[in-house]
């Protein structure tokens, strides 16, 4: 008995898992946008999830590949992104950490994760993880070749309300979190993460996170893959959902932070 040949995960019928914008960009800014898209290889068959559940902030960091567009237009800076969803695979996380494939997201189960076998799993990180940041690496490099200044800026955005289980384990509850905008940072050359948080932290208009509402350490993959190494200053950035929910808000937002990041750079 044959056996059916193995379906590549992805096929000419997907998105590529990696989109580059402003290849050409000449600044000194280079955004990275782990969580940009939501879509899910076809072969996947949405991974047993209602569009509704991937449209929210589980599937994707909610506002991030507009927003980031826009910025690399606005500094003429190149934007590299995932455009697959977090929960086929999540490119900030190694592939050690057991929530790269997450079998539950905010209450939310995911059926197409649930007992996966280790096979199943290097599978999306070969065909999405691995493309991504080699796409990142070789971008670092040219620029590193050319004698080039990289600023590495990695764009997230957060839910202003996260569910969690009760107590009791039978209804869901949510905290308010009341920051505008998060500068993460941990390890590596911190300079103008705080910089930039002293630009931010001016605006008496603005609630600011300081390693809030999440907090960078260990289980954060990408800037200290791509930063720490060879010591390039950085800040990852987290946006309030709600604020980049739409178009004018994404403007407002890519306007806003444009100026933070240059005023950074000039202090």
């Amino acid at each position: 008995m044959t056996s059916e040949p193995h379906r590549p995960l992805i096929t000419a019928e997907d998105i590529p898992p990696v989109a580059t914008v402003n290849p050409g960009g000449t600044s000194s800014f280079l955004l990275i946008g782990d969580h940009a898209g939501n879509a899910v290889p076809n072969a996947l068959a949405s991974l047993g999830v209602a569009p509704d559940e991937l449209s929210r902030h589980i599937g994707w960091d909610i506002g991030i590949a507009e927003t980031g567009a826009m910025l690399a237009e606005q500094l003429d800076a190149v934007f590299i992104h995932q455009a697959y969803s977090r929960l086929v695979v999540d490119c900030n996380r190694s592939p050690a950490q057991p929530d790269a494939v997450a079998e539950v997201s905010d209450t939310t189960v995911i059926p197409g994760n649930l007992a996966l076998s280790d096979d199943a799993k290097a599978e999306r990180f070969a065909a999405i993880h691995e493309p991504y940041h080699a796409a990142i690496a070789r971008e670092v490099a040219h620029r590193k070749a050319a004698g080039r200044t990289t600023i590495l800026i990695a764009l997230h955005s957060f839910t202003p309300l996260m569910r969690a289980l009760a107590t009791s384990g039978d209804r869901a509850t949510a905290t308010l979190r009341p920051w505008h905008i998060g500068i993460l940072h941990d390890g590596g050359d911190t300079t103008f993460a705080a910089a930039l948080l002293n630009v931010l932290n001016a605006d008496p208009d603005l609630v600011v996170g300081d390693n809030e509402p999440y907090r960078m350490d260990l289980i954060d993959y990408t800037i200290p893959r791509h930063a720490y190494p060879d010591r390039l200053p950085y800040a990852e950035i987290e946006m309030r959902q709600d604020l980049i929910s739409n178009h004018e808000g994404c403007r407002h937002w890519a306007d806003r932070i444009a100026h933070a990041l240059v005023s950074a750079c000039a202090s």
